[in-house]
């Protein structure tokens, strides 16, 4: 195939373009800024759940409180009615003994109510601290979360902006080519990741392999026009001023 030495050269702009192209791919797949991203999504939902836990204690223990709370009303009612029926003084000396009885067991079970209902108390307000310190930890997260989104927006949008870019001169430089030196550019581009390098020295700048000199002066001989490819991986060979043959 021959093609303008001027138009060959054209494919280093193109192979350029590809690279950035692909760079800008590259760093999609690995943006720093998404990475950070992941981080703090992945942390906001271990303090969720942090905080979550905390609430769902915070609700057993007022569960619990109310249960006791119940409890010790009605063992305080019951006392109160049976100290009613005592000072009455219309009970016989049999339900007498029983109530007074009855009155001390009372007043043992409400000190160990209210004694278990402090303890649970003590305990609620040990996890409300806990629930602040929780709420806090995510409120933080929240905002490092909304700062980290926005820088990866930007960053994103930034890509965008040169893959825009790239994908302009990529379209104006793809029409300079003949339809079938680009079918070649792109099959091995496919191939290797590029499709046309600059011949330097001895060396295909793709599989960056150094060609033996037979090889070398045939393509010394070559025609200007001639599209001359490497023989190692198919790579079309760009030759300049750089190329010393």
């Amino acid at each position: 195939m021959n093609v303008d030495p001027q138009i060959q050269a054209k494919l280093l702009d193109l192979a350029a373009v590809d690279a950035e192209l692909n760079r800008i791919s590259h760093r999609r797949k690995t943006l720093p800024e998404q990475q950070e991203v992941d981080r703090l999504q992945a942390e906001r939902v271990t303090r969720k759940d942090a905080a979550v836990a905390v609430q769902i204690a915070m609700d057993d223990l007022d569960r619990d409180i109310k249960k006791l709370e119940g409890e010790v009303d009605a063992v305080r009612k019951r006392e109160e009615r049976d100290r009613a029926m005592l000072q009455s003084g219309t009970v016989g000396a049999k339900q007498l003994s029983e109530l007074q009885h009855e009155l001390g067991s009372l007043e043992r079970r409400q000190s160990n109510l209210e004694d278990e209902l402090l303890e649970v108390m003590e305990r609620r307000e040990a996890s409300e601290a806990d629930q602040q310190h929780a709420g806090a930890n995510l409120s933080r997260i929240d905002d490092e979360l909304i700062d980290a989104v926005r820088h990866r927006d930007h960053a994103v949008a930034d890509l965008d902006t040169a893959e825009k870019r790239c994908t302009g001169d990529r379209s104006t430089l793809v029409a300079l080519f003949p339809e079938e030196l680009i079918k070649i550019y792109e099959r091995q581009r496919g191939l290797h990741g590029a499709g046309a390098s600059l011949l330097r020295a001895r060396s295909c700048g793709v599989c960056r392999i150094e060609i033996d000199r037979g090889e070398i002066s045939r393509i010394a001989k070559a025609e200007p026009d001639e599209v001359v490819r490497c023989p190692e991986c198919g790579a079309i060979l760009v030759r300049t001023k750089e190329s010393g043959l």
